[in-house]
């Protein structure tokens, strides 16, 4: 087991968030405006993950997830996923002593049976190598789509009660929560996405519900630790009250609360 490094948390003015899910967004359109091909920008994508996750590590994030290659990538040209798999497998092998001195969990979320079978060993040596660190988990969001997680998710749960394995009248969203590829993880505290698009892209339908989102204009590649620091200071203004109130307390009885 490799520890967790020392743990340097900023000074915020709130909170700070447990679990960071990201969006990167805009590798093809930065490398585009450079006059280079589109694998430019996800070469230099890479670099971005490297100290994002670093970062994230050493500030004691608990959860970082990835949004890597998402089900609709699949639709790009077959050179393009070529060159994306290729990277992801030279990623895997040569990011593993970062993760290892970082003390950094490695797991797979999504269609992962769906990605070539080198990267899929690959992904599963380091899935190994790493699994016995105590530190951040970083989760590597490939083939991932969320309606299809849910979609999923709702034909197990049709199937256990047909067998009779469920009970229809007990079930709940935790119930549901459980059939989900990563049920234990707690859901993102904060969303971030890259190069200025307002949109979640599929991403974390369910878990990201109450996610603090926050967008920038700089593409992935230009993403680093000083862009993080901003959003995580961001993050720490928002006022987070999941449909509730803040700061006031009620009293229930003998209220009349119709116009609440």
């Amino acid at each position: 087991m490799t520890p967790r490094p020392e743990i340097v948390r900023p000074e915020l003015d709130g909170p700070f968030p447990e679990h960071i899910a990201v969006v990167m967004d805009g590798n093809g359109r930065w490398a585009e405006k450079r006059s280079q091909p589109r694998v430019f920008g996800h070469r230099a994508g890479v670099e971005s993950v490297r100290e994002v996750v670093t970062s994230c590590a050493r500030m004691g994030v608990q959860s970082l997830t990835l949004y890597a290659f998402s089900v609709e990538n699949w639709k790009r040209p077959e050179a393009e996923i070529s060159q994306l798999m290729r990277l992801l497998k030279v990623f895997l092998v040569r990011e593993r002593r970062l993760l290892m001195k970082n003390g950094v969990r490695l797991s797979g979320l999504g269609r992962l049976d769906d990605l070539p079978a080198a990267a899929l060993e690959e992904l599963r040596k380091t899935e190994e190598l790493t699994g016995d660190n105590d530190g951040m988990l970083l989760r590597l969001a490939l083939s991932y789509g969320s309606r299809t997680e849910l979609a999923e998710a709702a034909r197990q749960v049709a199937l256990d009660v047909r067998e009779g394995a469920l009970d229809p009248d007990r079930i709940d969203d935790e119930t549901l929560r459980s059939y989900l590829y990563d049920p234990l993880t707690p859901d993102p505290d904060l969303l971030i996405r890259t190069a200025g698009e307002m949109r979640l892209s599929n991403f974390l339908l369910w878990q990201a519900s109450y996610a603090e989102l926050y967008v920038t204009e700089r593409c992935w590649p230009e993403f680093r630790e000083a862009e993080l620091m901003e959003s995580i200071h961001a993050y720490a203004k928002r006022r987070r009250k999941f449909g509730g109130l803040v700061g006031k307390v009620r009293e229930v009885v003998g209220e009349d609360s119709a116009g609440a």
